[in-house]
């Protein structure tokens, strides 16, 4: 029933499920920065960024998927609130032995429930083996900030980011994955 407390689950993601993941991806970047981003620039990042292509082919050519699904009483697969994206690094900064959180997005429903720990969890332990996980965010998103800073992140850099042809600068950030695996908030 809506306003009810979220449950959910966190699950690995395949192939199969690019459409899931273009659905909250487009959904939640559209929740997130709508009014801050132009609704042209926003459309033409979202039909590009977020088609069940791009992530198919993110998947297709190894990058890891968690998907945070609301909880059904049946056990089924629930309506998609939530994911991550791991893939090769492509910000500045990368050297050998990093990882790059591409994405990592909730609906707003979704937000403060515990999910966007355990979906960052869950890419924490996909990483092994690596030394630093990645990550590029707008800097006037203080809240992902803080929640990165909280588990471990620190600034490292600057990167510029286009949004359906609107080039903004955001920041990069780090997490050295060496010593833990596991989040200390």
């Amino acid at each position: 029933m809506i306003g009810d407390p979220l449950t959910w689950r966190v699950r690995p993601c395949g192939v199969d499920d690019a459409d899931a993941l273009a659905l909250v991806g487009a959904a939640s970047f559209l929740e997130g920065f709508a009014g801050f981003i132009s609704g042209p620039s926003m459309v033409a990042h979202c039909r590009s960024a977020h088609s069940e292509a791009t992530y198919r082919a993110y998947l297709e050519g190894g990058a890891r998927a968690f998907l945070g699904e609301a909880a059904t009483p049946a056990g089924a697969h629930g309506a998609p609130i939530g994911y991550a994206l791991l893939t090769r690094p492509e910000l500045p900064g990368a050297v050998e032995g990093d990882i790059e959180l591409k994405r990592i997005y909730l609906l707003a429903r979704a937000q403060g429930s515990g999910l966007a720990g355990a979906l960052l969890e869950a890419c924490i332990t996909a990483s092994e083996g690596h030394q630093r996980l990645l990550l590029g965010t707008h800097p006037d998103n203080v809240r992902a900030i803080a929640f990165y800073e909280k588990h471990g992140f620190v600034r490292i850099g600057t990167r510029q980011f286009n949004v359906g042809g609107t080039i903004f600068d955001d920041i990069v950030m780090a997490r050295d994955l060496a010593f833990s695996s596991r989040i200390h908030p």
